[in-house]
């Protein structure tokens, strides 16, 4: 028989509740970690901020998304298909990018 999984009890402080805006991402990574840096670019500037960087292992970086995968799955099924703009060079529009 299998024990019950203990549960997980997740603090959300007032700060982390409002979120952060981020319409570009930056990934990068070493043999041990992938680096995923959240900025923020807008039109007319320049130059994006970095506004959060999360620091994860390979597993945990699969996991997450394998979990995103998920996710937009279900919210596809009830809100319908979500669609990609156009390719678009780097120095064209803002927005996250697959790469």
């Amino acid at each position: 028989m299998e024990e019950p999984k203990p549960k997980l009890n997740i603090e959300l402080g007032e700060k982390e509740a409002e979120g952060i805006y981020s319409n570009l991402v930056l990934i990068s990574h070493s043999p041990s970690e992938f680096i995923i840096d959240f900025a923020r670019m807008l039109p007319g500037q320049p130059k994006a901020r970095v506004f959060s960087r999360i620091v994860m292992t390979p597993p945990n970086a699969k996991a997450l998304l394998e979990t995103l995968k998920r996710n937009m799955d279900m919210y596809q099924e009830r809100h319908g298909e979500v669609k990609l703009p156009g390719k678009q060079e780097p120095s064209q529009g803002i927005g996250f990018r697959q790469g």
